[in-house]
């Protein structure tokens, strides 16, 4: 059993080359209106090159995106004031064309609640999961073998306990953990990690015991990325800015905290937030965005306690990096920057972790997510 991470980890390497020889579309969520009306996707070559594919779809507001293991479909948030007549977003399923980039409509299934924000698919291609930010809830979507999703399999509302009872729910994050047998979803309202067992085949999410790990008073646990050999998970916390280190336990779905460091270099100024979190494919190094102060956090991550040293601070080149991407070859980072319509590249050095911009810039209408489909 102690070889699996070595082989996780062996095996994400092996992925990771092979991605570093081939093109990719990269697929740009966004919010709609005046520069944007859906989902953009422009081809990426493996020196770190944009080319403008195109509108992919059309749809209000796809602010955040997730790809099936195949890479044979598309699955978006649609952030709707109303779907099918109830306060809820959607949940959008699309066939990819792996040789143009054209994204043909399956079908929607409502996200369950109003303000979808975030979604997850498992390994195996069995499920989808949600996040609602504005009902502090978590659904899960059977997906059928055409790609398609079917109705609801589980719906969950959060709720405060304690202290947090009177406090709004506010789901933002939901992943499938490295052994694909619990779902762990960030709640900002709740200050909680809340832990699902999680039936990908039957759509079926179930409280597990234990439920959640608490982070500090007032922290907003936003997003929530596992190091690749599944012993470490990372949450960026909204509100106090901060980064949260956690041991993971995949046999028990347990969550221990190990550190909290701040991602800014000074003290927190009015309007900064922070928004995403991504582990780099080799586990080496975590990265968070910080809107208002606008930069990338760069961290190393301990090989053994998963504790985090400070890299660097780099500029996104832009206002409000609501998400940044890194590419499966590991050799880029794309910085989106919401209010500023762009996306910028960097490239990262493989033995510091460190960003330096390429000169890649291009123009999107208020990016907020973005994924990497290998070109056929």
């Amino acid at each position: 059993m102690k070889t699996l991470p070595l082989l996780r980890v062996a095996l994400a390497l092996l992925i990771t080359a092979l991605c570093a020889r081939a093109d990719h579309f990269v697929y740009f969520g966004t919010y709609t209106g005046a520069k944007s009306k859906g989902i953009y996707c422009w081809r990426m070559t493996d020196d770190g090159k944009l080319t403008r594919v195109g509108l992919a779809a059309e749809t209000a507001n796809p602010t955040y995106l997730a790809l099936h293991p195949t890479g044979k479909f598309l699955y978006a948030i649609g952030e709707f004031a109303q779907f099918n007549g109830q306060k809820a977003g959607a949940v959008t399923a699309y066939a990819i064309d792996t040789a143009t980039g054209k994204l043909t409509l399956l079908n929607q299934q409502s996200s369950g609640g109003p303000g979808p924000c975030h979604l997850d698919v498992d390994r195996a291609g069995k499920v989808v999961l949600v996040a609602n930010y504005g009902g502090g809830s978590v659904e899960a979507l059977p997906i059928k073998a055409d790609g398609s999703l079917g109705e609801p399999g589980t719906f969950v509302q959060h709720k405060g306990v304690g202290d947090y009872e009177k406090r709004a729910p506010r789901g933002h994050a939901i992943n499938v953990d490295p052994t694909q047998r619990f779902a762990v979803a960030c709640d900002l309202g709740l200050d909680q990690v809340l832990v699902y067992k999680l039936d990908a085949a039957n759509a079926k999410l179930t409280p597990n015991d234990p439920p959640f790990a608490m982070l500090a008073p007032g922290s907003g646990p936003r997003h929530l990325a596992f190091r690749p050999d599944g012993k470490f998970a990372y949450v960026i916390n909204e509100t106090l800015l901060t980064m949260t280190a956690f041991a993971w336990d995949g046999t028990r779905g347990e969550l221990k905290e190990v550190q909290t460091i701040s991602t800014l270099p000074g003290a927190k100024e009015k309007g900064f937030s922070t928004a995403e979190v991504y582990v780099h494919p080799s586990g080496k190094f975590v990265y968070g965005s910080n809107r208002g102060h606008d930069s990338i956090v760069v961290y190393a991550s301990d090989e053994k306690t998963g504790k985090l040293t400070l890299v660097e601070h780099q500029s996104t080149q832009g206002r409000t990096p609501r998400h940044f991407a890194i590419h499966p070859s590991g050799n880029f980072l794309l910085a989106e920057n919401q209010s500023t319509d762009n996306v910028v590249v960097f490239r990262i050095d493989p033995q510091t972790g460190k960003l330096t911009a390429t000169g890649e810039k291009i123009e999107v209408g208020s990016p907020v997510c973005a994924v990497f489909v290998p070109v056929k």
